[in-house]
């Protein structure tokens, strides 16, 4: 039985394995062309002899022999070329993974599990009732908010270029061998545009580059595949339960962070909230003005052969100056009409110069900030055009813009666009309704002006900080920050009833409180501008206390974003406040700091404003480098099954949003699978989660890839609200039992190391590329939030990079096993429990998956290469030592409770990747090591530098979720 098997998966595979075969020679052929000969032998001497160590035919010393001394000169293309071999590789298992799935569905095989064909027919099974259904979907949001943390260390270059040489692989696919020699010249041309493109930045990149590149994926993906999606799901959900109005607003929605997280970043000023608000905004209109032309264009029945509502014909008499224009073509008049409006709202929204709706424009000159032209970023100091993305027909006229009333909101342009779907439903024409007029219309439901809700963040501290200033220069306290949590929940709930302000218009505060209030204030601006769903959120990073969250509230009131309200009005608040809980205390102790600030009067009038609403942030990167991916899990369940209960009591609607991160060291994983071992109660119809890093390329860059990842968000988010997917019945208790008696363990075996071990900063430090992270221009943040050498005070992002460059994956294992051998203590009895409960309940066994994933990735032996870069010979050998004999020991015990030898025997296509991509991994590891060595001791030449950081970007592009 094996061979045929093994047979079929080769067959499987046969593709890929030519694919990276042919990229590869080209990359090859590229390089002996512009490299040489002599560069091209040792490369290829290289990966030769990186085959034989992974065939375990030579030992791990071979490569780095083959590298010691390596002229700098011929290092770089060395470490360029193995980068580019990952990168294309990458590209192959992509296409790779469209290929096995295109054959599922021709196979005409079930449904996979995290599609939504899968979730319908299990809703189908379930035959569960239209009232309980509408319930639980209220207000049902799934909401993937980008952030500005990224660790996509590919140049917006680099990434276009392959995103083309993907196009035409695909293509290369379904042509014959003999017709394929145009499209692989082609190929050629974009590898040789590969290997003259310098894979790594000058500079730091800004924050208006960062926004930039999130803003990217609209064109790319989101602005076609999310408002399907949306329609879909909706249409699919009401055929089942036709008399429950499900899924009024879509339930897809995505945010962002970059331009609003000031947590630890200087650079995000108001003017910055403005900017990211204003070209995000400008990037929708100019998507609608673009469909709106393509509409005009085939939308050209003539009113002598078809008959049109009143609605429309009102609105073709408005749609030209010039009454002979068009006049035949009512749709087109309309239409024509809508833009001009559209035109003007843009303009007005975007603080620009209005133009004719036929003036062609770029699409990046869409409006790029809501400050006034001459600064706008970007627009080079003269006025941002806003109008049409292309010229109207010849022949057609034009007619002054900026006297046609501008759209109140996102509904009265829906408004006339559903006046003309009508019309042509009438008509007998819904044939062409439901085309790009149906888009249109989902896109504008989805995205409305603001394109994406922007959320703001910052620490704590600083609220403390600014709040007790604020409350100094209005003589209500002098010293605010020395009064107990009492008093300060007392003062504060004073100040929120009331709409006096603190401060006058000559008040004279230090530059880091007008700093905070003028970006509240330029919130409120935008939320003015294109409404409250643009800034639909305020976060408080390091939330503790009942005034953590009231301080944020007094400072949105001074910046104009909460109104108290009065004796006939009721407070309310435009964005949410919503605390984040990071740390494992702070997970412990959320619930109870929820629970009494909905006891504070004023706050609960906000949430019961907002309809009972309450959202609360979970942070999974800080919980894990606190006390280490066992106890942190574990934290995080426990703090939403205790959350549940506060709303269960309180009767507010719950919203959790989970801060995840790429790795599985800040929460990362295959996100289906993370919704569905959440607790029972935790989603309840909606959900947010932050998208870091490469994954946000990985899932976001094409469309394919997007649908599928957009999909198993809302799949999961489905299944875990109307299914009981928990799975643990009557045991669920004892299990939560035993589940702290390992957190417990684990927390306390990565104490010892992390915590206790005296040295053991000065190890990390020597140990891995930490220090030369924060040298990678990855993005606009710091990489540490305070100037020490505290890991507490080291970003999540740098400290699990380092470790992965390292190859040892530390926060995604490190005592686990350690918990696990104890609690087992050689009783199969206790044994079998761990099994039974793997093989029952979702978390746990994600848990074990999750780690599974990152302990294949991890590699010992390369592992100890980097430990020989610390001097101190007994600290090397202590320390490595306890995570040698850690990860040997995870490795046995994860085996024991699943029953699988193989990590990854449940992810048979990671396996293959992880196994593919070995011999470009390790000389650029063994380079890296090098490198590191040379620059340590003395030789700090630009080169050196410059190679670290290329080996630092290929290993992150290897490994796809670096950090």
């Amino acid at each position: 039985m094996t061979e045929p098997r093994i047979e079929i998966e080769q067959d499987a595979t046969r593709p890929l394995r030519e694919d990276i075969r042919f990229l590869g020679g080209v990359l090859g052929d590229t390089i002996r062309d512009h490299e040489g000969p002599e560069v091209f032998d040792l490369i290829e001497r290289v990966r030769i002899e990186a085959f034989r160590v992974r065939r375990e035919e030579v030992g791990r010393s071979a490569v780095a022999e083959m590298l010691d001394e390596v002229d700098i000169a011929v290092a770089l293309p060395l470490i360029r070329a193995f980068s580019y071999f990952v990168l294309l590789a990458n590209l192959a298992e992509d296409i790779q993974r469209d290929r096995r799935r295109a054959a599922h569905e021709a196979a005409g095989e079930a449904p996979q599990d995290s599609s939504l064909a899968a979730t319908y027919r299990k809703l189908d099974a379930a035959a569960l009732p239209g009232p309980a259904v509408a319930d639980l979907l209220t207000d049902a949001l799934v909401s993937p908010v980008i952030t500005a943390h990224p660790t996509e260390t590919r140049r917006r270059t680099v990434f276009d270029v392959q995103t083309r040489i993907t196009e035409l692989m695909r293509q290369r696919q379904h042509y014959p061998e003999r017709e394929r020699a145009g499209l692989e010249l082609e190929i050629r041309r974009q590898v040789l545009t590969l290997w003259r493109t310098a894979l790594i930045r000058l500079a730091r990149l800004r924050i208006q580059d960062e926004i930039a590149v999130g803003l990217r994926y609209y064109e790319l993906t989101l602005f076609d595949v999310i408002p399907a999606i949306n329609a879909e799901v909706r249409a699919a959900l009401r055929s089942r339960w036709p008399d429950a109005d499900l899924l009024r607003r879509p339930i897809l929605r995505p945010g962002s962070w970059i331009g609003g997280d000031r947590d630890g970043n200087p650079f995000v000023t108001a003017e910055v909230v403005r900017t990211a608000a204003g070209q995000a905004a400008g990037v929708g209109f100019g998507r609608y003005l673009r469909e709106l032309v393509e509409l005009e264009k085939t939308l050209s029945q003539s009113g002598r052969l078809v008959e049109v509502s009143d609605a429309v014909a009102e609105l073709a008499t408005a749609g030209y100056a010039d009454p002979t224009a068009h006049a035949d073509e009512p749709y087109r008049r309309a239409l024509h009409r809508i833009r001009e409006r559209l035109t003007t709202t843009a303009g007005r929204a975007l603080g620009v110069p209005a133009r004719s709706a036929d003036v062609p424009v770029s699409a990046g000159a869409v409006g790029t900030a809501l400050i006034p032209p001459t600064s706008a970023a970007g627009a080079g100091g003269g006025p941002v055009a806003v109008g049409s993305a292309a010229g109207q027909e010849a022949g057609a006229q034009t007619s002054p813009i900026g006297s046609a009333p501008a759209y109140s909101d996102p509904q009265s342009l829906l408004d006339d666009l559903d006046a003309i779907d009508a019309s042509l439903r009438a008509s007998g024409d819904g044939l062409l309704a439901d085309d790009r007029l149906a888009a249109l219309r989902h896109a504008i439901e989805t995205f409305g002006f603001h394109l994406q809700g922007l959320d703001m963040r910052q620490n704590s501290e600083v609220h403390e900080q600014v709040v007790a200033e604020i409350l100094a220069w209005a003589g209500v306290h002098p010293d605010y920050a020395s009064l107990p949590e009492q008093e300060r929940v007392r003062i504060l709930s004073a100040e929120l009833n009331t709409r006096r302000p603190l401060l006058g218009p000559h008040a004279r505060l230090s530059e880091l409180a007008t700093k905070e209030l003028g970006i509240i204030r330029a919130a409120a601006e935008v939320v003015a501008t294109f409404g409250e769903p643009a800034i639909p959120n305020y976060i408080i990073s390091m939330c503790t206390s009942v005034s953590d969250m009231l301080e944020a509230a007094l400072l949105l009131k001074e910046g104009g974003l909460l109104d108290p309200g009065a004796s006939d009005s009721p407070p309310k608040c435009a964005a949410g406040i919503v605390p984040l809980f990071e740390t494992i205390e702070d997970l412990g102790a959320g619930a109870a700091t929820l629970s009494a600030v909905l006891e504070v009067p004023v706050y609960r009038e906000l949430v019961a404003a907002k309809g009972m609403r309450q959202e609360v942030m979970l942070g999974y990167s800080d919980s894990n480098k606190d006390g280490g991916y066992l106890a942190a899990n574990w934290a995080l369940y426990r703090a939403e099954l205790d959350l549940v209960e506060v709303a269960r009591k309180t009767g507010i609607r719950l919203r959790l949003f989970h801060g995840r991160g790429g790795t599985v060291g800040r929460g990362g994983g295959r996100s289906y699978d993370a919704i569905l071992a959440q607790p029972a109660g935790a989603v309840h119809g909606s959900l947010r989660l932050t998208e870091q890093g490469e994954v946000i390329a990985a899932k976001y860059a094409e469309s394919g890839a997007a649908h599928r990842n957009l999909e198993s968000l809302i799949a999961g988010t489905l299944e875990s609200t109307l299914l009981d997917v928990e799975g643990l019945g009557d045991d669920a208790e004892p299990s939560y039992q035993l589940m702290d008696d390992l957190a417990a363990r684990a927390r306390a075996a990565y104490a010892r190391l992390v915590h206790d071990t005296p040295g053991f900063v000065e190890y990390f430090r020597e140990s891995t590329p930490v220090a030369e992270v924060g040298d990678l221009n990855i993005g606009s943040r710091p990489a540490s939030r305070k100037p020490t050498n505290s890991v507490a005070d080291l970003r999540a992002i740098p400290w699990v990079m380092a470790w992965s460059q390292a190859r040892v994956m530390l926060p995604g294992w490190y005592g686990t096993g350690s918990a696990l051998e104890e609690w087992i203590d050689g009783d199969p009895q206790q044994l079998a429990t761990l099994s039974d409960l793997y093989r029952r309940w979702p978390f746990f066994r994600t848990v074990l998956s999750n780690l599974a994933q990152v302990m294949a990735k991890s590699d010992l032996d390369i592992a100890a290469r980097y430990a020989e870069l610390v001097e101190d010979e007994a600290l090397r050998a202590q320390i490595f030592g306890m995570i040698r004999d850690e990860h040997a020991r995870t490795i046995r015990m994860h085996a024991a409770i699943t029953g699988n030898d193989q990590l990854l025997s449940d992810n048979s296509s990671l396996a293959e990747s992880i196994h593919n991509r070995f011999p470009y991994l390790e000389p650029l590891n063994q380079m890296q090591v090098q490198l590191l060595r040379r620059l340590r001791g003395g030789d700090d030449s630009e080169l050196v530098k410059r190679g670290i950081l290329l080996t630092m970007n290929g290993l992150a592009t290897a490994l796809r979720n670096s950090g």
